[in-house]
């Protein structure tokens, strides 16, 4: 069996970012121009008739939008291969190790991974048109290397039939009483991207001896994300410690017995990139994709259908839902995590025992 890539396999040393930014933002020398979605464009993306794509996504989300871009442009089928970051992260290792270039675009809920692929040379540089007009300079790559597609947060939540408002824990310190032990569920950071940088965010603002005392209050340990929301829902833990926030905000607005809380020490913040590899199988059908994912309408149905957040500057917050602005965040830092990975695995397991 072949022995896991770690993140020192493929980089040694870290790499500097901004805190409280996904990519650094110096000049713009080495981007490309802006690409728009020409006939020239579709007509060679049509040529190559696929595109595969590696992403974190929840599988229904990664086949809405694959099913939406097929539609948009008949006669090219996506592919989509779904896995956790941290193992996507393995496989894409993996696979270039052994000269295998199998995938065109890949999006991560781990933002550190495209520090590496950065690094590493893998990835192509390229530049939708609506990126380069609606989106934040430290949202996007400044060599044109990738885009952050979406943003959400790790939060905490409840079930409703379980705890009352008033006995609903309101901060992480909160999660420590004695009476949540053995009643709440959260993810497992080997496996989720989202949880590794919630995981990192939660030990630089509280320290590791938080997540001592919280891996003695018997939680059970499930491995996406998008495990916690499910689990409270269906009433299996009255209390979510940690796990995405829009797979909960979805759940309330499908009449399920839940409520998110965000923390009053701040709730964690992750955001997803996407980019395109240099070796893609497919180029023309990645840039498209790449292009399209980032139009208006494609970012405006994404938040409309995942209740997650875009920053493309068109796109508005759907009727209801909470504003991003509205919450206290706590700040990204890909770097960190980056630097952070192994030790988090390694003391994680060691804590929680899994």
């Amino acid at each position: 069996m072949r022995k896991p890539i770690s993140r020192r396999d493929v980089l040694r040393g870290a790499a500097t970012l901004a805190a409280g930014a996904v990519f650094a933002a110096p000049a713009r020398a080495a981007a490309p121009e802006p690409t728009s979605i020409t006939p020239d464009l579709v007509a060679a993306a049509t040529k190559e008739g696929k595109l595969v794509f590696y992403s974190s996504m929840d599988l229904p989300v990664g086949e809405k939008l694959g099913k939406a871009f097929e539609a948009a442009y008949p006669g090219i089928t996506v592919q989509i291969e779904r896995s956790g970051s941290e193992r996507l992260f393995q496989r894409v290792a993996q696979e270039f190790d052994s000269n295998i270039h199998a995938a065109d675009v890949v999006n991560s809920a781990d933002a550190s991974h495209f520090i590496p692929w950065k690094k590493s040379g893998w990835l192509m540089p390229f530049v939708p048109e609506d990126v380069a007009k609606h989106f934040p300079d430290n949202y996007r790559d400044p060599d044109g290397m990738a885009v952050t597609t979406r943003l959400w947060l790790s939060s905490i939540a409840y079930n409703t039939n379980l705890v009352k408002a008033e006995d609903a824990p309101k901060s992480f310190a909160d999660l420590l009483d004695p009476k949540w032990m053995g009643k709440m569920v959260k993810g497992h950071p080997a496996y989720s991207g989202t949880i590794m940088t919630t995981t990192f965010q939660i030990v630089r603002e509280l320290g590791w001896p938080y997540l001592e005392k919280l891996s003695k209050q018997r939680v059970m340990q499930v491995q996406s994300s998008t495990d916690p929301p499910k689990k409270l829902s269906l009433g299996e833990r009255a209390v979510m410690a940690d796990g995405n926030e829009y797979g909960i905000v979805l759940l309330k607005e499908a009449g399920q017995p839940v409520e998110p809380v965000y923390p009053t020490e701040g709730t964690p913040t992750i955001s997803g990139p996407t980019g395109i590899f240099a070796t893609a199988p497919h180029p023309n059908a990645a840039k498209l994709f790449q292009a399209w994912l980032h139009t208006r309408e494609t970012q405006q149905f994404f938040v409309d259908f995942t209740g997650q957040y875009s920053l493309h500057a068109q796109v508005q917050p759907k009727a209801g839902r909470r504003k991003l602005a509205d919450i206290k965040l706590m700040k990204e830092d890909p770097a960190g995590v980056e630097a952070m990975t192994e030790e988090i695995k390694t003391r994680y397991a060691r804590l929680f025992r899994v």
